[in-house]
């Protein structure tokens, strides 16, 4: 049941006078609300409650408390957005969690929930291109939700804390919003938490300060940079904590913060050593990094089963390989910067992602890239049975969005581009990619356009249509 705020005597309990003259004054003072709703979810193929219609996010700003002992989340969500048109209402993305009050631009507003939806009705009417606030109080206990693929996300109760993990719904568990990866914003984390704990989130470390009875410690984070919710973090519990740099771009020091389970010390301290050699590779190959910090959170290893491209620095259930820590920092270009515009596009994720590991590999003395494709090409079926069966652009389900296609099959495309174009172009191509829709949205129809556009005397028809688009497998040429 709702638990709306009541902004008005009901009408029906006025004389029939009184009530046209409030219609009337209500009307005159803008409480007469004569926009339309902004639609629950995107439509977007794999997730068409995702998101959110009607407005565009431009900032969170969270203030949150937890406690690991009860479980208990309370958060005080501020989120800056701009209408996309006229609206009478709109709706947030929020599963679980128990709202306690809801305003726009400081009045109370009434409220419902249904299902993931948190639908608002604003007091007084947005106008196309208003930029208002919307501030949601809540808490609670919140939950682990399901993928369709069956693996875990959203906030994960660990031993000492939890971790928040976001792709592609995950996020929704613990603050509302527009959680859609065509919608980027920056971002202020407050977060409080019991004396000894640490909190690591995204971006950069403002402040940090303890409570005058030295029983609680609040972490300020803030992300500057646009960031889709699903590569937000938050990492709760007893971490090792280690700060450096890297030359980052003009020969300004760019900052590495690494967080690592105690746990876990031993084995990631070898590979973490690699950030910046990794970095400076990465930079040499994709273009000048896009964030203004880099670093790891390597959690225990029964925090997760997976390990995700959060931005600025990703997270790892126990110490990864050189290869996977090369896969998730070169999301921060391809995913975290250039972002997808919807779960369609994931291969322009993992793909790009998968790719680095393979250069990664032929650049240090490992097999080269064309002997990982002709080995994935002839034995496919054996390690990958999936490999052929959707194409990489057009994943079967929403169960699938994860699976080999998208990531080796996706990488493959990348290479069959670049035996067409050669090196020099394809480098191109590769980082004019990154530099072009830098902290935007991209569709594999931009991506292709892009290609073309780099290389107008390439005809790449076969490409799209039998490793990108085709069913099964193409025929080596």
């Amino acid at each position: 049941m709702s638990r709306s705020a009541s902004l008005v005597p009901t009408v029906r309990s006025l004389p029939a006078v009184g009530s046209a003259l409030l219609v009337l004054a209500l009307t005159a003072c803008g409480g007469g609300v004569q926009g339309t709703p902004g639609g629950s979810g995107v439509r977007d193929p794999y997730f068409p409650k995702a998101g959110n219609g009607g407005y565009d996010v431009t900032h969170y700003a969270l203030d949150l408390a937890y406690d690991p002992d009860a479980r208990r989340l309370a958060g005080t969500a501020e989120i800056t957005a701009r209408a996309g048109k006229d609206l009478s209402a709109f709706d947030l993305d929020l599963k679980g969690m128990d709202v306690e009050r809801v305003s726009v631009e400081g009045a109370r507003a009434r409220w419902s929930r249904n299902g993931q939806e948190l639908v608002v009705r604003p007091r007084d009417e947005l106008d196309e291109g208003e930029t208002f606030r919307i501030t949601v109080r809540y808490s609670g206990t919140p939950q682990t939700l399901t993928d369709p693929d069956g693996s875990e996300e959203g906030w994960i109760a660990t031993a000492d804390g939890s971790l928040a993990l976001g792709e592609p719904m995950g996020s929704m568990a613990w603050f509302p919003g527009n959680h859609h990866p065509s919608d980027k914003a920056s971002y202020d984390l407050s977060v409080t938490v019991p004396q000894g704990l640490e909190v690591v989130s995204n971006g950069e470390l403002t402040d940090r300060s303890t409570s005058t009875d030295k029983r609680r410690m609040t972490f300020h984070w803030r992300t500057a940079a646009p960031m889709a919710t699903y590569v937000a973090t938050l990492a709760i519990g007893d971490y090792d904590i280690r700060r450096s740099s890297v030359p980052g771009a003009a020969g300004r020091p760019l900052p590495v913060y690494t967080a690592v389970s105690p746990s876990q010390a031993g084995p990631a301290r070898k590979v973490l050593a690699r950030i910046p050699e990794i970095m400076e590779w990465a930079e040499y190959n994709f273009g000048p990094y896009p964030f203004s910090s880099t670093g790891a959170i390597v959690a225990a290893q029964e925090a997760s089963d997976y390990a995700l491209e959060t931005q600025n620095r990703p997270v790892f259930p126990g110490a990864p390989s050189t290869e996977l820590l090369v896969h998730e920092l070169a999301h921060q270009w391809f995913g975290n910067s250039v972002t997808p515009k919807s779960w369609r596009d994931m291969w322009l994720n993992e793909g790009f992602a998968t790719y680095a590991e393979w250069l990664w590999e032929e650049d240090n003395g490992g097999d080269s890239v064309q002997e990982t494709f002709d080995a994935l090409y002839d034995h496919g079926e054996d390690d990958h049975e999936d490999l052929w069966s959707f194409p990489p652009a057009e994943p079967a389900s929403a169960a699938n969005i994860s699976d080999s296609p998208v990531y080796e099959r996706g990488a493959m495309v990348l290479h069959k581009i670049r035996q067409a174009v050669g090196d020099d172009t394809f480098y191109d191509i590769v980082q004019g990619w990154a530099a072009a829709h830098r902290h935007g949205n991209a569709d594999t129809d931009d991506f292709t356009a892009y290609v073309e556009k780099k290389a107008p005397d390439e005809d790449f028809t076969a490409i799209w249509e039998d490793w990108l688009y085709g069913d099964g497998k193409p025929d080596r040429p």
